[in-house]
């Protein structure tokens, strides 16, 4: 039975609204955090749990599989379920995998945990944005929602500095030069890692215990006076009750529009009303992938070493990004809901398309004079399948001995080598070795590391192969790509157009595409649909993950950037020509612009009331 709603001071909704956003941006850390954390642990437990490659494979991947199967269920659930028990069970499954995995001494327990971690973050993904979409007003909605995506940069950011602290230590433990006592700390090290990531997950789930439930959810079960109390504890009674007059124009309508024969059709995706938003966060979900984010993330201290930089510049570069990563985030949360998401999409769009062109034509300059030696190395392969190789500035000679002069000239200054391989269907590349890395370890390419441990991962990483035909093949050299090193000057150029790429992706793209994902879906369809749209979204990115290294070995990073600006060329004409400026607008206008029609009670009110929320 629903209860009457008790009417909040501007100071209590005030308060309300800040709690709304910590907690929710808590969602962010930990998903964040998911992703992250794992980065800095798996040096130490790969040194101390005992594990093989391909168990240490698994464990990897388990967050991506959780994720996937919680994304699949995560709108069945947060539909039946509602919003705000989603949101602690999803924070429960994080609590509950960090004892699981930071206590673990074997594989399943180990395994679990991270399973559990992928489903958190599943889960997270989709009832966050959700939850926010539906419980913010009109007017903070936008920064609200950004605020889940800067705090999910500050999740990657903090798991790295968790793991820098430790590399630290464990560098100073290694200067006693003891063993047992450097094994000792390297197994404490990676359960620490995983340790300190508890506190945020214990708050997410204390914090969300004191949110309310989604307003919308809450009337479309039918608890009309519950909905108003929802709302009235982040709005004020005015506003609270055009929305909720909006509310009830739009159920009227859907049920008038509904067929007497076929009830059941009003909640298909496939509905009239319901296709073109759906399709169009579709479409904004991929093409943010496509832009390459994560790769260019994942391999940015390669590229940049690829580009002309040394070592340490390179990951001088690599902290600057990730840190101009973050601060722009900040700049989009400031501005989503000034100057719309329409106009950021389009001007960060626009930007990325400027940035990566600039870093292909670089590349491409670079790659010009590149030689071939894939047939020197074969000649090298061993019985057993293998292939072990140094290196240096003799090998380099060596290996483009034959060659024309204008491949030999190249010695002149440092090369690097890139292998592209292939056992059976599996394809895959070497990172790029400089001739003049003095400390560089040797490549090393065995079937044992090259081909997945099993049909789970192989699936996620080519679901035509076959593993059991990659599992006797022979190893082939497909190329063996010696090419100059750039000039300093060139990678500094380099290093600058990412770092123009990253700001124009983390102020436009990195903000607004969790609020396309979940202000375009209608009330009706919008767990279900965010659930899919976001699973298409991972799917674009496990694919690019996949190829990216074969590509870039094969044709170089030049052709893998002209393919990813033409990808955002996509996403730009998308965000400027159809999506709809949702800014200020409630759920219930934006859902009327695919619909046709008008949402006559806010169309009626005063303007200050549709801004404010009170008169």
């Amino acid at each position: 039975m629903d209860t009457p709603p008790i009417q909040n001071s501007s100071a209590t909704v005030h308060r309300y609204n800040l709690m709304l956003l910590l907690v929710a941006g808590l969602g962010g850390l930990l998903y964040g955090v998911d992703v992250g954390i794992i980065a800095g642990a798996l040096p130490y437990l790969e040194a101390t749990s005992g594990l093989n490659a391909g168990q240490i494979s698994i464990v990897v991947a388990a967050v991506l599989l959780g994720s996937v199967i919680a994304t699949l269920f995560a709108g069945l659930l947060a539909d039946t379920l509602g919003r705000k028990p989603l949101m602690i069970i999803s924070g429960l499954l994080f609590v509950a995998s960090i004892p699981m995995i930071a206590l673990s001494h074997g594989y399943a327990p180990l395994l679990l945990g991270r399973l559990l971690q992928g489903i958190s973050a599943g889960f997270i993904g989709v009832v966050v944005p959700l939850y926010l979409a539906e419980c913010l007003t009109p007017e903070s909605r936008g920064r609200g929602t950004a605020i889940f995506q800067w705090l999910l940069t500050l999740g990657i950011a903090t798991s790295a500095a968790i793991a820098m602290y430790f590399s630290i230590r464990v560098a100073e433990v290694a200067k006693l030069h003891n063993p047992a006592e450097l094994f000792a700390f390297k197994d404490m090290a990676w359960r620490s890692i995983f340790w300190t990531t508890l506190l945020p997950g214990v708050l997410f789930v204390v914090g969300s215990f004191f949110l309310a439930e989604s307003p919308r959810w809450l009337f479309k079960k039918g608890h009309h006076a519950a909905a108003r109390g929802a709302l009235l504890k982040s709005r004020h009674p005015d506003q609270a009750g055009i929305e909720l007059a909006e509310m009830q124009s739009v159920a009227q309508g859907e049920s008038r529009q509904a067929a007497p024969s076929a009830p059941t059709r009003r909640d298909s995706l496939l509905h009239r009303r319901y296709v073109l938003p759906f399709i169009l966060a579709c479409v904004i979900l991929a093409c943010n992938q496509a832009t390459g984010i994560n790769s260019i993330i994942a391999y940015n201290a390669t590229i940049l070493i690829q580009a002309g930089l040394s070592d340490v510049q390179a990951h001088w570069g690599y902290l600057i990004f990730t840190t101009l990563n973050f601060l722009m985030t900040v700049v989009g949360v400031l501005l989503v809901d000034r100057i719309g998401r329409k106009k950021l999409l389009s001007i960060g769009s626009a930007g990325i398309i400027v940035s990566l062109v600039c870093t292909a034509l670089l590349f491409q300059h670079a790659q010009s004079h590149r030689r071939d030696c894939a047939s020197a190395l074969t000649a090298m392969i061993t019985p057993h399948q293998s292939l072990t190789l140094s290196f240096n500035s003799a090998m380099a000679e060596k290996l483009l001995h034959g060659t024309n002069a204008v491949g030999r000239a190249s010695l002149a200054h440092p090369v690097t080598l890139t292998v592209i391989y292939s056992y059976g269907d599996f394809n895959s590349a070497t990172n790029a070795v400089r001739s003049d890395s003095s400390g560089a370890k040797p490549i090393h390419i065995a079937r044992s590391t090259s081909i997945p441990a099993n049909g789970v991962i192989a699936f996620f990483s080519n679901p035509l192969a076959n593993l059991a035909a990659a599992r006797k093949a022979p190893l082939k050299i497909d190329h063996a790509w010696i090419t100059a090193v750039p000039s300093e000057f060139m990678g500094d150029l380099t290093a600058f157009t990412l770092l123009m790429f990253i700001a124009f992706y983390a102020a436009g793209p990195g903000v607004c595409v969790w609020l396309a994902l979940s202000e375009l879906m209608p009330t009706r369809i919008r767990s279900s649909g965010m659930s899919i749209a976001l699973l298409i979204n991972q799917s674009v990115s496990t694919i690019i993950a996949a190829v990216f290294l074969p590509t870039v070995g094969k044709y170089g990073y030049a052709t893998v950037f002209f393919i990813f600006a033409g990808c955002t060329v996509i996403y730009f004409l998308t965000a400027t020509f159809l999506l709809p400026e949702t800014k200020n607008k409630t759920l219930e206008e934006i859902a009327a612009i695919f619909s046709g029609t008008k949402c006559a009670t806010l169309q009626t009110a005063p303007e200050h009331v549709r801004s404010t929320g009170h008169e």
